[in-house]
């Protein structure tokens, strides 16, 4: 018999993206415009007081007192290892499994990355694999709250304290997510958020901002994003040129009001897929995401796990359909090519590994529409009912 698995029929119905960034935008187009009209009739591109008000209101939303604009997330993960003065005999520690910017940061500066695996329920740092891996020479701890959900920061913020390390928050993909009550990016030194498009406060082209608060290092962070200069042509350190421009000031500024209500549609979607896919009796076939109830995970991805081998499979029957889905990460980071010289052999970290082999994330952007994640679903449904039949 054919495996109609491997040679999955096209469909006719109407597509479903992983991301639609133009249809959560489209509401705000007219609000958008104007808030960069006004930017453009001020000539303050730089340094205007849409930046300065948009780090108020960042830091007042993540539970901090201070916020510092930068360029991009990856700039800003750059500037808090920086001002940390982490370099050459320095180690920090981070997982495997997140995106590249958390390690190539360390790495620039000339720092030693420290791979360490991951809780496989919540696919983020484990707090126990970073006690094992601290030394004297460990100058840092970097947790990712990876997909929305925030890293077991009491534990690690305590590991931290006792190993007198910094602890940098990668909390990119998690703005408005909260562990017990207690805002992301407000557990450690700093938090480096990213605001690229598809990020759940994302802008229309790259920015980022740090969060903590700590004056002082507020102070250091937003010297060195800026030359080291402080007053102009008079250079304190060796910074460098990361600013937040005020046309995505005003535009974030535009956005910032609706974010709770995006994060509750994420939130409804993430039930409804629970729902859908217990329904439809696939959790035979795949694992679904957790979510820890006493805390606010805010779902920039959902990532099931479909083991077996199936996960590439699935994907692509999906392509085929019409739906769109990703892989968050297909590679971790400790058997990426250019970390080779760190010497982490194949099964050193098994859980990023395995997850990697595992995960699937499916479309979960706010405006989603109940019928799409029906689509989704029942689309997930044919694969394994054409596999259980294969196999028949």
């Amino acid at each position: 018999m054919t495996n109609s698995s491997e040679t999955p029929a096209k469909s006719t119905a109407q597509p479903v993206p992983l991301l639609d960034v133009g249809r959560d935008n489209e509401p705000l187009r007219d609000e958008m415009l104007a808030a960069l009209a006004s930017v453009y009739d001020s000539g303050r591109f730089l340094h205007g007081p849409d930046v300065s008000e948009l780090e108020r209101e960042i830091a007042a939303y993540s539970q901090t007192d201070h916020a510092v604009g930068c360029a991009s997330g990856s700039d800003a993960l750059l500037l808090a290892l920086m001002a940390m003065e982490v370099g050459a005999g320095d180690e920090v520690i981070l997982p495997s499994f997140t995106f590249f910017a958390t390690a190539s940061a360390v790495w620039r500066l000339g720092a030693k990355i420290v791979f360490v695996d991951i809780d496989p329920v919540s696919f983020n740092i484990d707090p126990a694999a970073v006690e094992a891996a601290v030394t004297a020479r460990t100058k840092a701890i970097l947790p990712v709250h990876l997909f929305g959900q925030c890293a077991e920061m009491p534990a690690i913020c305590e590991i931290a304290k006792r190993h007198n390390a910094f602890v940098i928050e990668d909390t990119a993909q998690a703005i408005g997510a909260d562990y017990q009550g207690r805002a992301a990016g407000s557990w450690g030194d700093v938090g480096c958020l990213s605001f690229y498009p598809t990020k759940n406060l994302g802008g229309c082209g790259d920015g980022g901002m740090l969060t903590t608060n700590n004056a002082e290092l507020a102070q250091r962070l937003r010297l060195y994003a800026s030359h080291g200069m402080q007053p102009r042509y008079y250079h304190h350190v060796v910074g460098i040129n990361s600013r937040l421009d005020s046309m995505q000031a005003a535009m974030l500024r535009v956005k910032l009001p609706h974010l709770d209500r995006w994060t509750t549609s994420r939130q409804q979607n993430a039930a409804r897929y629970d729902q859908l896919l217990q329904d439809a009796g696939l959790t035979d076939h795949l694992t679904l995401p957790a979510h820890d109830r006493g805390s606010r995970h805010v779902w920039n991805q959902y990532s099931i796990r479909v083991g077996n081998g199936d996960r590439d499979r699935l994907r692509a029957w999906l392509a085929e359909g019409q739906v769109g889905s990703e892989i968050y990460y297909p590679v971790p980071l400790h058997r990426q090519a250019c970390f080779e010289s760190l010497g982490y052999p194949a099964g050193s970290l098994p859980e990023s590994e395995r997850a990697a082999q595992e995960i699937l994330n499916l479309p979960i952007f706010p405006g989603l529409t109940a019928a799409e994640q029906e689509r989704v679903v029942a689309r997930m449904g044919e694969f394994f009912a054409a596999r259980t039949a294969s196999a028949a």
